[in-house]
């Protein structure tokens, strides 16, 4: 066959590819050498403190090799690696004011396993998450005082320890101290009313810390005099919502007792108790059981929590919520002057810290765990306080978690529906302060006013919340002994002790002129409380009386009805 010019060329090219050349050499074609990586980049090098598992950022790798694929490593145990995307390990978080920058090893390997490490530096960001400002007007000077609510806190405190470790035991009561009703109330007076403020300020504080405490008297807290019955709702001149001398509500009719007068009702109860002790009058619970512990009553009551939970609200948060934070009395709580220079801090600043001081939270407040914060679990050495700046002793004023500040972790803790009243009340002061401390020296716009009134309302309300929510739990804790009244598992101690809590911390709700409670609901709150409960007769229609109080502080509140069930 004859092939024209363009087939022959065709057929000569396929041939030469076929064939290849004359050349008898059938080795593999000579491969590249592999170059291994030369550097590695981070996309960023920054994480906020306090953020566990955070994403730090993107890994890339240098390599002259295109198209080679990498893999990336270390042996940091605070950092993990998934893909090309580092991360802070799900348990880490870094804490600025001990960790500014943190190191960390990074190895990437190509596809060959040649590799290439490198050191890079990770900066702390410093959030807004410590109630610590520094002066305006003076150098090295904190702006931050509220010793005076320490000291009252303590003055709670130590009332309570008093109480506990002298009236526990009808059978170990101490005659030489205790001969009669007399010497009872007045070492109860000694913390509420505090005549004689130079021998008490000098003697040792009972409440106490391991590591000790830095301050070990009252003096040491505070200089100036300092006691309960002065900062008693109705016993401060101005500021007040209510005149609390008749206005006061909740034991008994409107107006029938006040603050004051009914913290000496509870004193004079146990003072009885003592004296019934003394005379050798054995005195029973409504079942026929003798009662051997003074500060319980034969009527279902626990004077020790009814004193220490009714101060709280009433100094405590009464003082925190309607004077101190309150914006209703010109040239006192939020509408105080902010432009004296006169000290290290203006006058608002100070009432705002007051405010929180009463709160009870540690400055570092959101370094703690819930658990830690109730004394329920997490880091030994955080039960409650910590030594935050290591310097081998506990700060009350800066290191020590009070009042109402343990409940809202512990209402936290025992939410079904999660609820974060820790954060909520702490973060809202932060912002309120870290305001504050923006603008010392001016007055605040009106624009800035809103601003800091919103930071009071959240804060205020997640504090009350914590105090509700508390009663709620004690409802229902009181629910349960009832039902177990006639069983083995009934204990009268323990009823008398839920049923004190619940109506101690449920009387103070009536100090926040801002809460969702209305007078009537109070008022209906407490018609069903009672001032003591019922163990006899229609047990169960007292039951049912609790249930409709829980309903009207579940709505009042917006509570979750789950957890409203669960606390």
């Amino acid at each position: 066959m004859k092939l024209n010019p363009i087939a022959l060329a065709i057929a000569s090219t396929l041939f030469i590819t076929a064939c290849g050349s004359s050349s008898d050499d059938n080795s593999a074609p000579e491969q590249p050498d592999n170059s291994a990586p030369t550097d590695i980049t981070l996309s960023s090098n920054t994480v906020n403190e306090n953020e566990a598992g955070v994403v730090v950022g993107t890994l890339s790798a240098t390599d002259a090799d295109a198209g080679d694929t990498f893999t990336y490593s270390t042996t940091s145990s605070e950092f993990v690696i998934t893909g090309n995307e580092l991360s802070l390990a799900s348990d880490v978080a870094f804490d600025f004011e001990t960790t500014e920058t943190v190191n960390v090893t990074i190895t990437v390997e190509d596809a060959a396993s040649a590799s290439y490490t490198k050191d890079f530096t990770i900066n702390v960001n410093d959030v807004l998450d410590v109630y610590a400002f520094d002066s305006q007007f003076a150098a090295d000077a904190s702006a931050v005082s509220y010793s005076g609510q320490t000291a009252r806190h303590l003055l709670i405190n130590d009332l309570n320890i008093l109480i506990a470790n002298n009236f526990s035991d009808a059978n170990a009561l101490d005659l030489s101290l205790f001969p009669n009703k007399a010497a009872v109330v007045a070492a109860l007076e000694t913390y509420f009313d505090v005549s004689d403020y130079e021998a008490l300020s000098a003697r040792a504080l009972l409440t106490s810390t391991t590591p000790a405490a830095q301050q070990t008297t009252l003096a040491d807290v505070s200089g100036s005099e300092k006691n309960l019955v002065g900062k008693i709702a109705g016993n401060d001149a101005t500021g007040q919502h209510k005149d609390w001398q008749t206005e006061f509500a909740g034991w008994g009719s409107v107006g029938d007792t006040t603050p004051e007068a009914l913290v000496r009702t509870y004193f004079d109860m146990l003072g009885d108790n003592v004296q019934a002790t003394i005379n050798g009058e054995a005195r029973f619970d409504p079942f026929g059981n003798e009662i051997t512990t003074p500060y319980l009553t034969e009527d279902g009551r626990d004077l020790k929590q009814l004193i220490q939970k009714f101060l709280l609200m009433s100094v405590a948060f009464s003082q925190g919520a309607d004077d101190y934070l309150d914006n209703d009395t010109e040239g006192k709580g939020l509408l105080s002057d902010h432009t004296d220079t006169g000290n290290d801090y203006t006058a608002l600043e100070h009432q705002f810290d007051e405010g929180f001081g009463y709160f009870g939270a540690a400055r570092n407040y959101l370094d703690y765990s819930d658990e830690e914060i109730a004394s329920k679990g997490g880091r030994e050495d955080w039960q409650g306080y910590h030594d935050t700046d290591g310097d081998g002793d506990i700060d009350f004023t800066a290191e020590y978690n009070f009042g109402q500040s343990t409940n809202a972790a512990k209402r936290d803790l025992g939410a079904t529906v999660s609820t974060d009243l820790t954060a909520e009340a702490m973060m809202a002061f932060l912002q309120g302060r870290a305001l504050l401390n923006n603008t010392a020296g001016s007055p605040l716009t009106d624009a800035q006013m809103a601003e800091l009134v919103g930071y009071r309302d959240t804060a205020l309300m997640a504090w009350e919340k914590s105090i509700a929510a508390t009663v709620v739990h004690y409802i229902n804790d009181t629910i349960a002994d009832l039902e177990a009244i006639g069983t083995d598992d009934f204990n009268y101690s323990d009823l008398a002790k839920h049923w004190s809590e619940m109506k101690g911390f449920a009387l103070g709700l009536q100090f926040n002129r801002l809460s969702p409670v209305t007078d009537e609901q109070f008022v209906q709150v407490h018609a069903y409380m009672g001032t003591q409960p019922v163990l006899t007769g229609d047990v169960e229609a007292y039951q049912a009386d609790l249930l409709e109080a829980r309903a009207i502080l579940q709505a009042a509140y917006g509570f979750d009805a789950e957890n409203v069930a669960n606390w």
